[in-house]
């Protein structure tokens, strides 16, 4: 993503139309210096986005989670951390760009950060496989949080991920056992872990950075089992926009829903019109979010965190309704 101040010209999903008029009309009222042209429009793309956001269906929130100007790991690294020195490597095979990580301070805090990066443009997507990890993806992973309690440091991660990459050459490497140990290594560890869903919450591939003390998701971003498109596939044997959008809605895979689940500890609002809007606004707000509740788990000791966190996922969803 280009910086705050040099930012490409914004990319509107069919959804968001409506407000692609109007920020033409309001970029060419400030050209011209138009205050009172201005003010008015203003007020009106407020009332317009608002009256938007209240009625988008769980397939347009899965959309705007994957809008290609949303904020990735790295953007909110950037914006949140300071002092990132980035580790590469799972010290077997290679290293795997889908997944990103390192030592950092937050506000402060001596922690480590690892996440999701899918990247921003074709080039860098295929780089970095669209953010969908191979095992030495999750390998780093593993490495870096058992850095993290050996020098005793929170662990911060950023989920953002269709799923594992399906590919024979990950199953050759054994992706099953790399995503397995990632999430073993996560309920054991001795330090305080908050993780956020940031984009995309895919299946294992999520899971497998997103087992945690406190789960945080972003208001437009989804967490599931599998894709819309994957539900459709099995459940409706076909990817029609209907079967996948009746799919999105039935999997419950909303900040909302998974909040009232109890899955989700806490929905971070996004500024209006999404994080891809307002990506420095959306970093405070996540930055907030998460210095809260890292600085309530960082009053527990280890043993306490380990306990609490196993007692955690135990109960996890024996109070959800019957499907």
């Amino acid at each position: 993503m280009a910086s705050a101040d040099r930012r490409p010209a914004p990319t509107y999903l069919d959804f968001e139309q409506p407000l692609a008029s109007l920020d033409a009309d309001i970029a060419r009222a400030l050209a011209v210096g138009a205050r009172a042209r201005l003010r008015r429009l203003r007020r009106d793309r407020r009332r317009v986005e608002t009256a938007l956001l209240a009625r988008l269906s769980p397939w347009e929130r899965v959309q705007l989670s994957r809008h290609p100007d949303r904020p990735a790991t790295l953007d909110y690294v950037r914006l949140l951390c300071s002092e990132f020195v980035e580790l590469h490597g799972d010290r077997r095979f290679g290293d795997d760009g889908a997944v990103v990580g390192g030592l950092a301070r937050f506000r402060g805090r001596a922690v480590v950060v690892v996440g999701h990066q899918r990247g921003h443009g074709t080039a860098e997507q295929v780089a970095r496989n669209f953010g969908m990890p191979r095992p030495e993806g999750f390998r780093k992973a593993v490495r870096l949080f058992e850095l993290a309690e050996r020098f005793r440091r929170p662990v911060l991660t950023l989920v953002d991920t269709q799923g594992a990459y399906p590919g024979i050459d990950a199953e050759q490497r054994g992706q099953a056992e790399a995503i397995a140990t990632c999430i073993r290594t996560l309920a054991t560890l001795r330090v305080p872990i908050v993780s956020t869903i940031i984009g995309e919450g895919g299946s294992g591939g999520a899971l497998a950075l997103g087992l945690a003390d406190r789960m945080l998701m972003q208001e437009h971003a989804w967490f599931s089992v599998l894709s819309p498109e994957g539900c459709a596939s099995i459940l409706f044997r076909e990817r029609t926009p209907a079967a996948v959008a009746r799919s999105a809605a039935l999997l419950r895979l909303t900040a909302t829903d998974l909040h009232g689940f109890g899955v989700v500890d806490e929905v971070v609002a996004e500024p209006g019109g999404g994080a891809h809007r307002k990506p420095v606004r959306a970093a405070l707000l996540l930055g907030r979010a998460v210095e809260r509740h890292l600085s309530t788990l960082s009053r527990s000791a280890p043993r306490t965190l380990v306990a609490r966190r196993y007692a955690r996922y135990r109960q996890l969803g024996t109070g959800l309704p019957p499907v």
